[in-house]
């Protein structure tokens, strides 16, 4: 059977997302601050100040952006920071905005610096330079733009540079899901994608769904196919509890890369400390991969630490192995 990985960047089914504020589960201090923002905006008739989402991948970053258009009664242009390759590809699109549109940046931390230097006056001036010609007659012309909302998306804020984070009007941090939450997403996708859900089967995926609704939406889904193949179509407890153990999902919701990730630090390096390029050259995987993807849960649950020298496992994380710990062997219970 191939390896399940929550994680897949594959677009969430768009009958899934929330349609509007009040559609949309979990984060409560952004959407009532929001909620204050787009309500100020329309009744001045003007566009929303420019919008920064940051977070692990899969809290809805991107379900936001598509709300806010929602409610603002616009449309949404939809973009990524690595695809942006040329700061004529930014005026393109700058330029067939209509006036109050969404665009959407995607990964907005990886647009390259050429392209960043061209949107900075469309944020602030809401207008662009364009360089007509070469060489010694080349001349600079300022094109306007129509006032227009940047809503841009990072799961990695610390790269964003000084001057474009300091144009963003609104800051927004997501914050991992609560199970409580996550029951609430599990229930009103089960409605829209007719499946039956009880109450326990719901609050057991909640629970391994390392507080992301994109997970948990997609754990859903894979068990709707065993209820429907090996079931009566109901998905209740013991379905979901056989249904995880056959896609290695944990009781902490780790799959088999997460626990290869704590078998890398505790049982090949000894614990660690241990640095990211050799973590990911022992894995095979990239390192920016481990950091974006893999490391935010693993360390929300403290199963490991970052430290100056490297990352290591703690004492939850080797016992979560059923490896030995240094209380263990310590009976005064010293901490690593």
């Amino acid at each position: 059977m191939d390896d399940f990985d929550p994680r897949d960047p594959a677009p969430l089914d768009p009958a899934l997302r929330p349609r509007n504020l009040d559609e949309f589960v979990g984060q409560r201090p952004i959407i009532e601050n929001l909620r204050v923002y787009l309500r100020a905006a329309l009744n001045r008739g003007e566009a929303l100040d420019h919008l920064l989402l940051a977070g692990p991948p899969g809290l809805g970053k991107t379900s936001l952006a598509y709300v806010v258009a929602e409610e603002l009664g616009v449309e949404v242009r939809t973009a990524s920071g690595p695809t942006l390759e040329r700061g004529g590809d930014l005026a393109a699109i700058l330029t067939s905005l209509g006036e109050r549109e969404v665009l959407f940046i995607d990964e907005i931390h990886r647009l390259p610096r050429t392209v960043e230097e061209v949107l900075y006056p469309a944020l602030e001036d809401f207008e662009i330079d364009v360089v007509l010609g070469s060489g010694p007659g080349a001349q600079s012309v300022k094109l306007p733009v129509p006032r227009f909302t940047l809503v841009g998306a990072t799961t990695r804020s610390g790269l964003l540079t000084s001057p474009l984070r300091a144009r963003f009007g609104i800051h927004c941090t997501f914050e991992f899901y609560r199970p409580e939450e996550l029951q609430v997403v599990l229930a009103r996708s089960a409605s829209k994608l007719g499946v039956q859900l009880e109450a326990t089967a719901a609050a057991e995926l909640a629970r391994r769904a390392r507080g992301t609704p994109r997970i948990a939406n997609r754990m859903l889904r894979r068990v709707r196919d065993f209820a429907e193949v090996e079931g009566d179509g109901t998905v209740d407890l013991p379905l979901v509890q056989r249904a995880l153990a056959r896609l290695q999902v944990d009781e902490l919701g780790l799959d088999r890369m997460d626990r290869r990730i704590l078998e890398v630090i505790g049982v090949t390096f000894g614990g660690g400390p241990v640095g990211l390029d050799t973590m990911a050259a022992a894995l095979g995987e990239s390192a920016d991969t481990l950091e974006e993807t893999y490391e935010p849960y693993l360390l929300q649950q403290g199963l490991v630490m970052r430290t100056p020298r490297g990352r290591v496992i703690t004492e939850r994380g080797l016992r979560h192995l059923g490896l030995p710990t240094r209380a263990d062997d310590d009976p005064q219970g010293s901490l690593m």
